[in-house]
């Protein structure tokens, strides 16, 4: 039996394997991406391209793989998307921004990249979080290679500048978290995480993080200072404000409002009575905590996120308190979290007129289905990642038993359905490349979690941040001999 439960798992790996070599998008006979999805039994809508987040999980396989062309070339092409002048058409997309995906157009035999901001999106939704992934993603490029060089030439210290520029530019906001519509980030249609949704929050922090590494402080003197301003200001008001558990229950429990000054306790007036927290404190054990989706105005959004999470973990956003909390919720919690196929977007879900009124009866996003606590296998990796800061890899590879054990067979779905995840996405597109590279990406962490720095700050070359210091924007490789 065990014997042919390696030949099984070998299988589906392989198959993965395949399936992600089939979803390589080429331009100008380079490959640049990878297409959202390789389902040829549906219309293509824009699956056929390729997006700035579902490519993350694409790009640390192939970096941990060594295949770091593709990841560089990715790079080149995106930067050089990003609008570089100011623009005051409101349809227009802003200064700085990474689109939300492109494709390759061939048109009279000349191929071109279009880009698409959101304007052609359901929704037309504004993608605040590829700008946050590229950056994110340009770091793990350089632990990767150690190919310094490519972060500190003039047009990426341009487009990590403009970047910045967009999140730290006065604003209207006395937070020091990033305010974003509905639909900013992987959850983009309206599900009710407009304002200060935790998700956009910790790749923000992420990204200033990832910033301030790559960033050359000579001639971006003012971004630097701006970053070191703002990084353990959002650290404190995340770990603060943004934290669950039976204690910090019992104090939101005892709330007042209406309170007024410096002396304020419920610094945000949030109404107790728009907590569950009956269920709340049903569904937290006493070991147990999490960081809540959304804090802003009388608004305390108690749902579960769980890409958040599980990215402050990795991160460090979170204390290692913190992090060891959330690992232990997600472990007593489990049937509810993961399930049958590893793991919820959310928990719980929205049900009911709560549903009708937050979603705009949104038929994709019906109860425990796709945004709406919808199970994602993406998320996989991320929770090897969390699992492996914590300590608690048996919970990964208990994670990753469940999902080899069907989903191959399933052909890599884009998420699942029902409250524990068996049932295929009623309109999932199948063989959806992030799918796929979340799991294989799941398989390396566990069995090398040397990987594990492309993405976290545990083991960083320490010329990252001290030579760029030295060195002027547009001068030489602080690197070379």
């Amino acid at each position: 039996m065990q014997i042919e439960n390696l030949l099984t798992d070998e299988n589906t790996e392989k198959a993965a394997w395949e399936a992600l070599e089939k979803s390589i998008l080429y331009y100008q006979g380079r490959p640049i991406g990878t297409v959202a999805a390789y389902d040829e039994s549906v219309e293509a809508l824009n699956y056929d391209q390729c997006f700035i987040r579902d490519f993350v999980s694409s790009a640390l396989i192939f970096l941990a793989k060594g295949r770091t062309d593709i990841v560089r070339n990715f790079l080149e092409e995106t930067l050089k998307l990003q609008p570089k002048e100011r623009q005051l058409d409101a349809y227009k997309p802003g200064r700085g921004l990474i689109p939300a995906s492109f494709k390759v157009v061939l048109d009279n035999g000349e191929e071109y990249l279009e880009a698409d901001f959101g304007e052609h999106a359901i929704a037309r939704v504004t993608p605040v979080d590829s700008c946050l992934w590229w950056i994110i993603l340009l770091r793990a490029y350089v632990v990767a290679t150690k190919d310094f060089s490519i972060a500190y030439q003039p047009e990426f210290q341009n487009g990590i500048r403009l970047i910045m520029e967009i999140c730290l530019a006065n604003r209207f906001d006395m937070y020091p978290t990033l305010l974003v519509p509905d639909g900013a980030c992987m959850i983009d249609r309206r599900m009710g995480i407009y304002g200060h949704p935790l998700e956009i929050q910790v790749l923000f922090y992420t990204a200033l993080r990832a910033s301030r590494e790559l960033l050359i402080c000579k001639g971006n003197q003012d971004i630097v200072a701006a970053i070191d301003n703002r990084l353990p200001l959002l650290c404190a008001h995340i770990r603060q404000h943004y934290w669950i558990d039976i204690n910090r229950l019992n104090a939101i429990y005892r709330f007042k409002s209406e309170e007024y000054g410096k002396a304020a306790v419920n610094l945000f007036n949030i109404y107790v009575d728009s907590i569950p927290y009956y269920e709340l404190d049903k569904w937290l054990s006493r070991k147990g905590g999490y960081l809540a989706g959304n804090v802003g105005p009388s608004q305390l959004d108690t749902r579960f996120f769980a890409l958040g999470n599980l990215m402050a973990i990795i991160s460090d956003l979170a204390t290692e308190e913190q992090s060891q909390a959330i690992m232990n919720l997600i472990d007593e919690r489990w049937d509810d979290l993961v399930g049958d196929m590893p793991m919820k977007i959310c928990f719980p879900a929205l049900e009911h007129e709560e549903y009708r009124i937050v979603t705009g009866c949104d038929p994709k996003n019906i109860p425990w289905s796709y945004h709406n606590a919808g199970s994602w296998p993406v998320l996989m990796w991320m929770l090897t990642a969390a699992a492996i800061k914590t300590g608690k890899v048996h919970l990964a590879r208990k994670a990753i038993e469940i999902a080899e054990a069907r989903i191959g067979e399933d052909e890599w779905p884009e998420y699942y359905d029902g409250k524990k995840g068996r049932l295929i996405g009623k309109q999932a597109r199948k063989y959806q490349t992030w799918t796929i590279a979340g799991f294989l990406l799941a398989k390396e962490l566990i069995n090398d979690s040397s990987h594990l720095p492309l993405v976290s700050f545990d083991k960083l070359p320490p010329e990252l941040v001290s030579r760029a210091c030295e060195f002027e924007i547009g001068s030489v490789d602080p690197h070379s001999s």
